[in-house]
């Protein structure tokens, strides 16, 4: 609540005072979306699908964030085994271009770039040798010849006039000895400006816009000064206060260019847990935030997962592979909040968020008055993260949440959609996936006590075995396989179920020693 009066009376305050400089078309110039394909790969016809959705939504814009699905050149350790092959980087940039729809690529260049930092051809550029996520920002000239090698790679197959460059959680900024030192004299704005300046002047000698994520410049307002007036900063905000990462007002004035981000799947979601309400309210407040600020963008954000990475080392210097940590539902479980956000950037005025799902669920799965207002009433139901406990809550118990999910479930499966039954099929599905982990985590709770009693053994072995001998990964595979590959669909079955199976297989060992 206290969140949701700061954003009222900033937006507020905002129109009174900058009333006389807005325009009285208060549209977005870039109306986009941000695509995340650092897991989840999407095959071809469905990326084509989802830009064709974008253009009927009212979009025109996609930003790409390619990572190591795309297949650079010169480049060859950089791409995946999910990697797109050239020709179909440029039919599926054609395609969006015939469509209207502009396709920006994100090449992430500080921050998050252990898919590149990871092979020891790059190893100097690092900032540190062990926890590689980001560029050293003082080998100015070796990150000079990197980039403008990638970012020309990429212009030879996009058409935009915009490269973004990433340029979001630095966390090891300031981190080695070299950095260490340029902080202590001149601060950690500057050298983190300085890389950025050095960035974005490539970016505009190649001809082109740099774009970049807002959150660092905004923390340190220094890093703002000098760089070209070409840049264009997106303020991501997920239902924050606009202050998070810094003076916000630091960078309304910078005079820069300024796009908005939302977002429709950020922290905490993962497998077991979508927070339906916080993005559909994120959608409905920060819109006409953006709006009256004056932004001339808006890009919703859609994250298949954190940006970090757990390493699996063959030796202390010898990398065999990264996985990423938190995954979460596909895309392909998420047009409810795709279509919010499309009627969200119709208006002026805030998304009404009750009367847009209970009408949404009447027009695409032919419930009822009744019907829709259940269907609502599940997806609200206790949007809390289990970790070591309910968090978010002091009052609520993991089995409270469990009994809670077990309803949600029930009610998704009874209601009966009539139109459009395989993209229902997708919430009952995530529902079941959350109420199988509840019933894990609880166990889980249980084996943590000090007085457990050894024998409940062999009744959890079994809960355990139900778990595991589920049919999930069928109809997980069923309803997805068209939109993601194969082999990606059975490293996310693997990854979703190695907790459970591990546990399982120790205490049936247990058992049988005992």
């Amino acid at each position: 609540m206290k969140n949701l009066i700061i954003l009222v009376f900033t937006f507020l305050n905002v129109l009174f005072i900058n009333v006389s400089a807005q325009s009285k078309n208060t549209d977005f110039k870039v109306k986009g979306f941000h695509l995340d394909l650092r897991v989840q790969v999407m095959k071809i016809p469905a990326l084509k699908s989802f830009a064709k959705q974008l253009k009927d939504g009212g979009m025109n814009t996609l930003i790409m964030e390619w990572e190591a699905t795309y297949p650079f050149k010169n480049h060859p350790l950089i791409p995946n085994q999910f990697a797109y092959t050239r020709e179909e980087v440029i039919d599926f940039v054609n395609y969006c271009e015939n469509l209207g729809i502009d396709v920006i690529p994100l090449q992430q260049s500080f921050g998050h770039v252990e898919y590149i930092l990871r092979h020891y051809r790059y190893k100097e550029l690092r900032e540190d040798q062990k926890d590689y996520s980001q560029i050293n920002p003082l080998k100015e000239d070796l990150a000079k010849e990197l980039f403008r090698d990638l970012f020309n790679d990429l212009i030879s197959t996009h058409q935009s006039e915009y490269i973004h460059i990433g340029g979001d959680e630095t966390y090891l900024l300031g981190h080695s000895k070299e950095s260490q030192k340029k902080v202590a004299e001149f601060g950690k704005g500057r050298l983190y400006g300085d890389y950025i300046k050095l960035l974005c002047e490539l970016v505009v000698s190649l001809g082109k816009r740099p774009v970049l994520w807002a959150d660092i410049a905004m923390k340190y307002p220094d890093a703002l000064k000098g760089l070209p007036k070409e840049t264009i900063f997106v303020d991501w905000n997920y239902g924050w206060d606009i202050n998070m990462f810094g003076k916000h007002s630091n960078l309304l004035q910078s005079g820069f260019e300024i796009w908005g981000a939302p977002s429709l799947r950020s922290h905490p979601d993962n497998y077991y847990i979508t927070q339906w309400e916080k993005h559909f309210r994120n959608i409905r407040e920060f819109i006409p935030l953006a709006r009256g600020f004056g932004y001339q963008g808006m890009v919703i954000t859609s994250w298949s997962t954190s940006g970090l990475y757990s390493s699996l080392w063959e030796s202390p210097k010898d990398l065999v592979e990264l996985y990423p940590i938190r995954r979460v539902y596909p895309l392909s479980g998420f047009n409810l909040l795709i279509s919010a956000y499309f009627e969200a950037m119709k208006s002026d005025r805030p998304l009404k968020v009750d009367n847009f799902v209970l009408d949404y669920a009447k027009r695409q799965y032919g419930f009822n008055d009744q019907e829709s207002k259940r269907f609502w009433k599940a997806l609200q139901a206790n949007p809390y993260e289990i970790n070591q406990g309910v968090v978010g809550s002091s009052d609520l118990t993991i089995q409270t949440i469990k009994d809670s999910a077990e309803w949600v479930l029930r009610e998704l499966k009874e209601l009966n959609p009539k139109n459009n039954k395989t993209e229902y099929a997708h919430y009952p599905l995530m529902a079941e996936i959350r109420a199988q982990y509840l019933s894990y985590m609880l166990i889980e709770q249980q084996l943590n006590l000090a007085d457990f009693d050894s024998a409940k053994l062999p009744a959890i072995i079994q809960e355990l075995k139900g778990i595991l001998d589920n049919n999930l990964d069928e109809r997980f595979e069923k309803l997805n396989g068209d939109f993601i590959y194969t082999r990606e669909i059975q490293d996310e079955h693997d990854l979703r179920n190695r907790k459970v199976r591990l546990l399982y297989e120790r205490l049936t060992r247990m058992g049988k020693s005992d």
